[in-house]
This record gives C-alpha cells, structure tokens and sequence, in this order.
C-alpha cells in the first residue's frame, strides 16, 4: 500500500519548460491508450513524485528521458488496467476507498481521516489525486486475484516434485536479501523483440559491471512492478523463488549481481544483498475458528453488508447459536458446517482475517472486512502443532503459487499490453 510519504510532490519540476510554451506543454499529448490519453501535465505530475521517492530513498537518478519513459510505461501499464477494470465491472466504490485510506490513516498513527488529510495536505500531497491512486492500487489488487491467483493450478506432481527437490538440496534452509531487474518479453515475441530485449538487459548489465548503483539502474530499465523501489524485493525464502533464481545465488556472495537470466516472461538480473540462514519452525500455532460471511456486491453495499452481520453478532451475543447463525446467513462455502473452518495454519487465509482472528482469544468473537466481505470470526481453540506433511506440502503450494502468480501476472499483464493500440507522441513535447 502507498504510504502518504511516499506521494509527496513537493520537489521542482523535472524540467522546465519555456513560460511561453506553458499552456502547450500542458494541452499536449504524450501517449494514447485505446480511447484516453496521457498528458504531459500528468506525465510531469507523475515524474515529481517518482523524482521526490528516488530522492528520499537516497537513490541516484536515471538519465531524464530514460526516467520518463520508464515512468511512461507505468502510467500506460496502470491505464490499461483500469481500462479493463471499467469493462469488466470491477470498481471501488467512496465507501471502500474511504475505509481504506482510513486503515491507512491508523497504520501511519493518524487517528482521524481529517488529521491524514490535513498532514498530507501540509505536505504538498494533493488529497483528491492520493484517493485516486489508492483506489488504482487496489482495482490492480482485485484484478490480480480475481485474473490471475482465483485461476492458479498447482498439481500434486509439483507439490511433490518441489518437495523432493528439497530434500535432495540437503542443508538448513536459506533467506535472500534481493534486488531484481526484469525486461519483459512480449507474449509470441518476434526474434527481432526478443533481441531488442536481451540487448537491454544486457546494456543494464554493462551499467552495473561499471559501477552504476543498482537501484538507478533498476528505475531506469526493469520493467517489474518494484522498479521505482530500486528494485528491491526484500527479504525472500529460497523455498519461495523459483530454481532458475536459487541456483544462481548460491553461486553469489553478498552485493554480487548474475548474469543476464532467461525465464518465460523475460530476461532478468538479480543482485544478491544479504544471505542468511532460515530454518523452518519446529511448532506451528494452529487455530480452530468458524465464521460467518456477508459479502458485498453491486447489490449489497460495505454498509450494508456489515449493518447485517452486527445485527447477526447481537444475536449470538444474546444467546443464539453460532452453527445455527451460520447455517442460515453465512454466504461462504463453509456455511453448511456451522462455519467451522476446521483448524487453520498461519498463511491459510487472507491477511485482514489471519490478523482479526490471532487478536481473538478462544471463546471471543470479531467482525473484520476483507476483499470478500465482512466476517463475524469465533476462535474456537489453539494448539502448538509439529510439522506434519500435510502442513509441508500447503507450505510447498504456497511457495509455487507465489512465483507462478508473479510470473502469471506479469504474462496477463503483456497480453493486455499486446492487445491495446498505443501510439508514443513524446516528440511532441518540444
């Protein structure tokens, strides 16, 4: 999520244009996409606050026109996809963006959403554009998961492969500090293409075995979503990285970069930060819990949705029946066993249920909101677990399903770029 002071545009401008030529340079037309446009005024509006995070990060700056057009291609990727969203009816409403720019609020220590507002707003940030791109990062959330993750096939012959493979490596496990620069190859690609982006990595590669900072490089080349963070990905289990990845870096000693790598969706560069060793926890803490679900929809409103479940935890608070509650009202899947969801390890569910349901002590009750709807959660119980293999093998999914998806992602994300019509007119701001 963006942080407020991650959008504060409150540096100069990253060039200036002739006092005369003003009202131009802010009428004209940097790219078309489909039916809508980018400007220049937008395109420099974008430019100041990227300039502005670079700068905070202590990051030194891409040349100009690489920086721009890098910034560029975000503004189309972000376009297309808000495009398709407006298609396919995917939309957040005042109401949920209003909820979640006050979760905000309360992660950076703001109380009220008027103390954010009036915080940002002495920062220079303009309140009416950060709603926006709130709302965009979430409409980009809810399309991955609802185009990407909802379709993720994961096969027992992966799972067990991906174990076996595992076990053959041998040692205690390992954790890597990365950094990552991704050019992305076009879905069916010419070889003509996929030259021309072998040659750019490549170029970033020479910039880097040069001496270039990495996180510059990165901002001015990667075409992955981090590449205006320096392209740090953070710290990553190796059971969490696909092969082609973990078997270059243990060749790698801290603040070494590989060579240029080829995987499906492009060539990349990875620069290893730290290593350190990770060795899975011997005990898990389970909970056993039961909920009840009220979604949202076209039809149900966040208001409205959540009015029904109060109204549902006064019942049971009042002495009716959590199964029975369940078994009538619930629109999820566990409905018909009382909403029992059986006994959950960490990471089996979203993140906004996982969070609500370990604050609650066994016996207590919560309601909490996530992308399905609102939740009335019962933490029935809690028991310290050995590592089963049944365990094993839903840690083994979930680390294939975090590189497919990412993989997935960014393939969904070119076919949606290979499809639209886009025309550059950045010669067009002299």
């Amino acid at each position: 999520m963006v942080k407020p002071e991650q959008a504060s545009p409150t540096i100069a401008e990253p060039h200036k244009p002739d006092p005369q030529k003003q009202v131009a340079v802010i009428d004209s037309v940097v790219a078309v996409v489909n039916d809508d446009v980018i400007t220049r005024k937008e395109l420099d509006d974008r430019l100041r606050v990227v300039v502005h995070q670079l700068q905070k990060q202590g990051t030194p700056l891409p040349a100009p026109e690489v920086l721009e057009r890098q910034i560029l291609e975000r503004m189309i990727s972000d376009m297309l996809q808000a495009q398709f969203a407006k298609e396919n009816g995917v939309r957040v409403d005042d109401t949920q963006l209003d909820q979640a720019i006050m979760r905000i609020a309360q992660q950076n220590n703001f109380p009220s959403l008027a103390e954010f507002r009036a915080k940002l707003e002495a920062d220079g940030v303009d309140f009416k554009k950060f709603r926006e791109e709130i709302r965009s990062e979430i409409i980009s959330t809810r399309l991955r998961e609802r185009e990407v993750e909802s379709k993720l096939v994961i096969s027992d012959t992966e799972v067990d492969s991906y174990l076996a493979n595992k076990k053959n490596m041998g040692g205690a496990e390992e954790e890597f500090h990365l950094a990552h620069i991704l050019v992305v190859v076009p879905e069916q690609a010419s070889a003509e293409k996929i030259q021309a982006a072998r040659d750019k990595a490549e170029q970033a590669l020479n910039q880097l075995k040069g001496g270039a900072d990495f996180a510059q490089v990165a901002a001015g080349y990667s075409d992955a979503k981090d590449a205006l963070k320096g392209g740090d990905l953070g710290w990553r289990p190796s059971d969490r990285l696909p092969p082609l990845f973990t078997g270059e870096l243990q060749k790698l000693q801290p603040g070494q970069t590989t060579a240029v790598l080829r995987s499906p969706n492009g060539f990349h560069i990875l620069k290893l930060v730290e290593r350190r060793s990770g060795s899975a926890p011997v005990l898990i803490t389970q909970t056993h819990a039961r909920h009840i679900l009220i979604k949202t929809s076209e039809i149900v409103s966040e208001n409205e949705a959540k009015s029904r479940l109060m109204e549902i935890k006064r019942r049971i608070e009042g002495g009716a029946d959590f199964a029975e509650q369940a078994r009538r009202f619930s629109q999820d899947g566990s409905a018909q066993q009382g909403g029992d969801l059986d006994w959950l390890s960490p990471g089996q569910t979203v993140t906004g249920f996982e969070e609500a349901m370990d604050k609650l002590q066994p016996g207590m009750i919560g309601a909490v909101q996530t992308q399905f709807g609102w939740h009335l959660i019962q933490v029935l119980e809690r028991k310290n677990t050995d590592v089963s293999e049944q365990q094993q093998r839903q840690q083994a999914r979930l680390a294939i399903g975090t590189f497919k998806s990412d993989e997935q992602y960014q393939d969904w994300l070119r076919q949606l770029r290979d499809r639209a019509f886009v025309e550059y007119r950045l010669e067009d701001k002299q």
